[in-house]
């Protein structure tokens, strides 16, 4: 089965085409983070002006790229939620209009299932093998979530961020570096050569039993640092870089181990933004003895179409009653899967 993936949730427009399993056969990204660097983060407003812009021709694209055509495509997944509500009126609206049209099955997608969904996207050759349970971290800018999963659609949340996002808090303290946006690459990028015990960082939520995490007291230290420090040197400032980026990963690694002490799973997974930092891929690998796993590339680590049209490709395999019943040519609906919460 060929499925158009849609993917408006924040600042980009995304259309592909995918077979079920996760072969990707295109995935367009149109992106306006670009149009960000000045505010340091997302305007909602623009960027859905942007989306509007952008959602014909990206869905154009991905079906020339993946050379077929409207009649080809057997279902529409698109992300209903959660996001910016402009951004994902955008790309609802969108989808629920080419199903009218095309007289195409629609259905809704929570964007975390898509991110938990991205380590199985390929671009050819054999699928990726992996094994049930799973233990899965999905953090980006919105969400920082631990999942225990038995199957694609059946799992436990294990852990979810109390306060801020990790990706948030890689957004923040680059503004507050002066570094510019998107956060995460920006902080990697300085902290490359930096020494990551210059300036100490607490451990949040050390002594506690919770598997949740928290990352608001870690912007809050890195403001006061910069205070007591005054004006940073470039080679400080790229030692600061360092020591914020694996103050934020060994909170991640914490949860994980603890994790995977308590819990059986055969498999660790990094998906989310924040998967495509490498220091945090290293950490992790060094802190758990089971096989680490990421979307095999960066474009899939941050929002993608391919990733919600994967993941309704595994909802159509494990629960066909469920879709048929939310499948519609006028509405996406939300379905009753493990991520509803």
């Amino acid at each position: 089965m060929r499925i158009l993936g849609i993917e408006s949730s924040c600042d980009e427009t995304s259309a592909a085409v995918v077979e079920t399993g996760g072969h990707v056969l295109s995935n367009v990204i149109a992106s306006s983070s670009h149009t960000f660097h000045a505010s340091g983060g997302v305007v909602p407003e623009d960027a859905a002006r942007k989306q509007v812009e952008y959602a014909l021709p990206v869905v154009h694209e991905a079906l020339q790229l993946a050379n077929c055509d409207h009649e080809s495509i057997e279902l529409i997944a698109v992300t209903y939620g959660p996001g910016l509500l402009g951004s994902l009126l955008v790309g609802t609206t969108l989808a629920r209009t080419l199903g009218s049209m095309w007289g195409t099955p629609v259905v809704g997608i929570h964007h975390t299932f898509g991110h938990l969904s991205s380590t199985w996207l390929h671009d050819g050759g054999a699928p990726n093998v992996q094994s049930f349970p799973i233990l899965t971290l999905s953090a980006s800018g919105g969400h920082t979530d631990l999942w225990l999963r038995t199957s694609h659609v059946k799992g436990e949340l294990l852990g979810r961020t109390r306060d801020d996002a990790a990706g948030e808090a890689f957004d923040k303290g680059a503004s507050m570096l002066g570094l510019p946006y998107p956060g995460g690459p920006s902080i990697a990028r300085n902290a490359e050569g930096g020494n990551i015990t210059a300036f100490p960082f607490p451990l949040p939520l050390h002594d506690s039993d919770t598997l949740d995490f928290s990352f608001s007291g870690l912007k809050t230290a890195l403001k006061y640092t910069m205070r007591d420090a005054g004006e940073l040197s470039p080679a400080q400032l790229q030692d600061l870089a360092a020591s914020y980026q694996h103050a934020i990963c060994l909170h991640l690694v914490d949860r994980i181990r603890r994790a995977v002490k308590e819990h059986a799973c055969n498999e660790v997974h990094l998906v989310g933004g924040v998967s495509a930092n490498t220091a945090l891929r290293l950490l992790v690998q060094d802190a758990v003895s089971v096989p680490v796993r990421w979307p095999q590339h960066i474009r899939y680590c941050t929002d993608n179409a391919a990733m919600i049209a994967c993941a309704a490709g595994f909802l159509l395999q494990e629960n066909p009653i469920a879709m048929k019943n939310a499948w519609s040519t006028s509405a996406t609906a939300p379905l009753e899967a493990f991520l509803e919460r």
